[in-house]
């Protein structure tokens, strides 16, 4: 179940900036005849006079229209960005934050899955001792989900061999489930440091093509470098905007892990005590 839930969010995300590509080169391909039809539209009205007030009242409605689509002019902005940076780039940086995300809501669904309440637990567990002994309390943490209730299950399954045996076990299970729940993370960080190198690379190569057109030019102009540079600036934001949105889903993955294991190393050393307090009333 839990494979089934990253995949869905990997194929989810990918199908998402496959499409917002595809559009974006869509868009592309449209702006590049919108000149044309300006210079159609233009001499249509010379000839036209009398179609004028419907014309006004159309230009109305869009300016209306995208005063109320502010999402929609948003979306606008960002694919013609996307553009101006260049597809090979700006792709390379969308597919990391894509991957990026997808092994983080992997890890949130995972670690909300995982998440117990230790406090229940044990109440269920030392009933269940008080009541049927060691394998009620076995079957109320075969039915419970998460790490905790696994370790307890390791824990009271060496019960009749001593409570260091059942430290012990605890401990070796516990760094199992500790690994379990790291899983993933380093895959997340890669793509953090990745998603800015790929924006810097974009701003060396950007600033090598202004360079080009000066050399073959011979003279600095503000027309020849404005376009390599503009596309060095847009693939360097790029990169740091999709790092620090990964950046923030993996110290949110980090808090929620670490609260994991503080619950499970308290409530751990609570089940020791609880065995201790049952074995001495045998």
């Amino acid at each position: 179940m839990k494979k089934l839930f990253a995949f869905i969010a990997v194929f989810s995300l990918l199908m998402m900036g496959t499409s917002f590509v595809a559009v974006a080169q869509d868009q592309a391909t449209d702006e590049s005849t919108e000149a044309v039809d300006e210079m159609v539209d233009t001499t249509a009205a010379e000839e036209v006079v009398e179609e004028a007030p419907v014309v006004e009242e159309e230009v109305a409605e869009e300016e209306v229209a995208e005063e109320d689509g502010g999402l929609s002019v948003l979306h606008k902005n960002l694919k013609t960005k996307f553009i101006e940076g260049g597809a090979s780039f700006m792709g390379a940086v969308l597919l990391a934050l894509i991957f990026g995300l997808a092994f983080a809501f992997e890890r949130i669904i995972y670690l909300g899955l995982a998440t117990t309440d230790t406090e229940k637990l044990l109440t269920d567990v030392e009933e269940a001792l008080e009541a049927g002994g060691v394998d009620a309390a076995k079957e109320v943490c075969r039915n419970t989900r998460g790490p905790v209730a696994s370790i307890f299950y390791q824990g009271l399954e060496k019960n009749d061999q001593g409570i260091e045996v059942v430290e012990k076990s605890i401990v070796s299970y516990g760094s199992v489930q500790m690994g379990l729940l790291e899983r993933g993370l380093s895959w997340i960080s890669l793509f953090i440091s990745i998603a800015p190198m790929l924006g810097f690379m974009g701003t060396v190569i950007g600033m090598i093509d202004a360079f080009d057109k000066i050399q073959l030019a011979g003279d600095v102009q503000a027309s020849l470098v404005a376009g390599g540079i503009k596309v060095a600036l847009i693939t360097t934001v790029s990169g740091l905007i999709v790092a620090i949105i990964l950046q923030l889903f993996y110290n949110y993955i980090i808090a929620k892990i670490d609260s994991i294991v503080n619950k499970m190393e308290d409530a751990s050393i609570t089940l020791v005590d609880i065995l201790v307090k049952h074995n001495l009333k045998k």
